[in-house]
Parts: C-alpha cells; sequence; structure tokens
C-alpha cells in the first residue's frame, strides 16, 4: 500500500490501526508523528509535517546511528581515530547533523497495521564508519505498538539507535505529575555538557531514585539522565513504567542495557517545557570513548538488533 503524501514536500505518511489504536509514520526520520488511543494523544508531534523540517528536538524520531552524546566528536577504533560532525558545542549529539533523524527513508505500508522502513547510511555519513542498512518495522498489537530495528554494516563500526517519542499519555498540562518506575538502581554520572565521565552511581544516592513509583516532578532541575537497567531482573520483565493522572499507564519491555529519561524541562516554543516526557531504551552513551561500558562496535557477522514493545492500558 502507497502511503500518503504530506504536505511538506517529499514528506509520506503512513496511518496504520488496530482496534482503538492509532499511529501516523513519516518517512522523514522514520518519525513517529502521531500515536492515539481512543483518540487521545500519546505523545506530542506536529500537525504539519513541514515543521519536523526544522524541529531541533527530535520529536518522534529514530535516532542515532549513534544514540546521545559523544564526547569531542571523536572515536578511535582498531587504530584510526574518527573526527564526526560536532552538532552539539564540540560533542555529537543524536548521530550528528546528517543523522538518521534527518534523513528521507524508504516507507512501505504492509498491512493495516504495520509499516516498513528502510535507509542506506554511506560510509563517512556525518564521519561514521561503514555503509549500513537500517530498517525499522512499526506494528500495532492490540494494546502494544512494537518497533523492531536492525542495522546491517558492512565493516565494524558503532551503533546504537533510540526511538524518540516524548510520551504525554494524555495529559495536556504536562508530566510533572506522572509517576515513573524504572527497573534500575544505577545512572550514569554526566559533566555539564551531559557527557558521562564512566562512572555509575547510585541512584538513591542522589535524587533520582525511581525503582518504586515517583514523580517526575520530584526532581527539581529536571531528568536528562541515562539509567542502567538491573542486571538482574527477570526476563520479558518491564523496564520502565509511566502513568498518568488521565488514567493511562505506559508499560516498556526492551532489551537494551538501559534508558535515558528525558522530561523536556528545556523544551521551547511552540511547546511548553516538561510537556512530555522521553523514554529512550539504547546503548551506553559515549560507549566509543569509554571502554568499562557495554561495547556498540557491530560488525558483518554480528548485526545491530533492538525490539521496543510500548503497551498501553487504562488504571
Amino acid at each position: 500500500m502507497k502511503p500518503e503524501t504530506g504536505k511538506a514536500s517529499g514528506i509520506e505518511a503512513a496511518i496504520i490501526t488496530d482496534g482503538d489504536m492509532r499511529v501516523s509514520v513519516l518517512n522523514y526520520g522514520a518519525i513517529t508523528q502521531g500515536w492515539w488511543y481512543k483518540d487521545v494523544p500519546l505523545i506530542l508531534g506536529f500537525e504539519d509535517p513541514n515543521e519536523y523540517l526544522t524541529d531541533t528536538r527530535y520529536l518522534g524520531a529514530i535516532v542515532g546511528r549513534v544514540a546521545n552524546r559523544i564526547s569531542g566528536a571523536t572515536f578511535d577504533l582498531d587504530g584510526t581515530s574518527f573526527e564526526l560532525n560536532a552538532n552539539e558545542g564540540k560533542n555529537t549529539l543524536h548521530g550528528g547533523d546528517d543523522g538518521l533523524s534527518k534523513q528521507f527513508w524508504e516507507l512501505e505500508q504492509i498491512a493495516e497495521n504495520e509499516v516498513f522502513l528502510s535507509y542506506v547510511s554511506r560510509d563517512g555519513e556525518s564521519g561514521f564508519p561503514g555503509n549500513i542498512r537500517f530498517e525499522v518495522r512499526i506494528c500495532l498489537q492490540g494494546s502494544r505498538l512494537v518497533y523492531s530495528i536492525a542495522a546491517r554494516p558492512d565493516r565494524p563500526t558503532p551503533i546504537s539507535i533510540a526511538q524518540h517519542n516524548y510520551y504525554t499519555l494524555g495529559a495536556a498540562e504536562g508530566v510533572d505529575r506522572h509517576k515513573l518506575k524504572l527497573a534500575s538502581n544505577r545512572y550514569l554520572e554526566i559533566d555539564d555538557l551531559g557527557i558521562p565521565s564512566g562512572r555509575v552511581l547510585a541512584t538513591n544516592e542522589n535524587g533520582l531514585d525511581f525503582s518504586t513509583p515517583n514523580t517526575i516532578g520530584s526532581v527539581p532541575d529536571g531528568i536528562d539522565h541515562y539509567f542502567c537497567f538491573d542486571h538482574d531482573r527477570r526476563p520479558k520483565a518491564p523496564v520502565v513504567e509511566l502513568t498518568s493522572p488521565s488514567g493511562l499507564a505506559l508499560t516498556v519491555y526492551s532489551d537494551q542495557p538501559g534508558t535515558q529519561v528525558y522530561s523536556s524541562y528545556e523544551l521551547t516554543k511552540p511547546r511548553r517545557a516538561s510537556r512530555g516526557v522521553c523514554i529512550e531504551p539504547s546503548g551506553y552513551p559515549n560507549a566509543p570513548n569509554i571502554s568499562s561500558f557495554p561495547s556498540i562496535i557491530y560488525t558483518p557477522e554480528k548485526p545491530y538488533r533492538q525490539e521496543l514493545i510500548l503497551e498501553v492500558s487504562e488504571e
């Protein structure tokens, strides 16, 4: 099935549905433009696709090649130093200016409830080595929205993908009163620029403990941290639970080692600060530069895969 052409030149949109769920997906940035449950909006999004062309906050996008930050916009691999595009001061954020969120993907609607996106990132894009074929399958399955992500490189290269929805769960007033629970008691220490130092700290010693439900607004300076999931969590157990005063709840299942949580406290016009919360399961940020972090280097023999499952329920 051919997606509908949007208002912006070159941007196409596909709508998938299943029961009470509806999702709009764009070929630009593999962006999830909207997600509705019984017509209640669950994420932030722009109605006009043109606005995504100048969006700097990655609303709904697939971000990478390497999500999050790489210090100094450089890393070494197999004796070679790679200089990357520095798009956040001296650092690289979410793959640089030519990251996955800024590309036009091939978009195909393969069923009423499923779309398939693909993009080939060429060697040297934003400074990263290797050609990579990226594939994202987005499927509604009853109360679940599933992202299946794959990447096949032709040489060893770092890959870490994050899906960058801003979740609201129907709360127009913001997310400060939403309750968050994480399968985590550790997080990564960061400097003033958000770059991990390599130290892993205990959440209960630094006011970031969400091992039991706590309101997002309980952190007065806002949340923009990477939380390491518990090693001993049960297989297929949820890693994140988010509940809204609206009565809706989101349960997140992920095979990634942790997640960035961003409470959008710095969100600027046309959006209000703390309007949504990002939950971004991915590899450890700055991993190519910190040997103690789990490796994010993938090869033709060891391609990249990620599955992200988002389940909505009513409390």
